[in-house]
């Protein structure tokens, strides 16, 4: 006898929903792993001080961090999260490389300011040195005795 199809209807189901699935746990698993990655840039870049050398940037890879957490939980936004965490990540990165470059750059600039400060100051000529005391003529000088006197025994 031959079978058809109909008479695999359970292990038919199980095959697909097997094959269904697989993408689905690996969208969700490269989501995980994006997003883990992406929240490391993030908190890098909170650590590099970019709230206050790039807010903005900052903020955007936040934003994006919560909108693919938002995603990688609903079903239809499984294959978009890992996307939008790269871009949170790319954003975060930027984030911290900016506030690198600023950090860098304001301290070049003290270190530039204590260069000039010292040139400056070697360029002045030192203080004129007080003028010598004068000593009192010679002949005011109380004479010394030419001879040792003699010690006794």
């Amino acid at each position: 006898m031959i079978r058809s199809f109909a008479q695999f209807s359970g292990l038919l189901c199980a095959a697909c929903l097997a094959f269904t699935a697989m993408p689905a746990a690996h969208a969700q698993e490269a989501a995980v792993a994006e997003l883990t990655s992406a929240q490391a840039a993030v908190q890098r870049a909170t650590d590099a001080d970019a709230d206050q050398y790039a807010p903005d940037l900052i903020q955007a890879a936040r934003d994006k961090v919560s909108q693919a957490q938002s995603l990688a939980e609903t079903r239809s936004g499984r294959k978009q999260a890992p996307l939008v965490a790269l871009q949170a990540l790319a954003d975060a990165d930027l984030a911290r490389a900016r506030s690198e470059q600023a950090s860098a750059q304001a301290r070049l600039s003290q270190e530039q300011s204590e260069i000039d400060r010292l040139q400056k100051a070697l360029a002045t000529p030192p203080p004129a040195p007080a003028p010598p005391v004068a000593l009192p003529p010679q002949n005011t000088l109380p004479a010394l005795p030419t001879t040792l006197p003699e010690t006794t025994l």
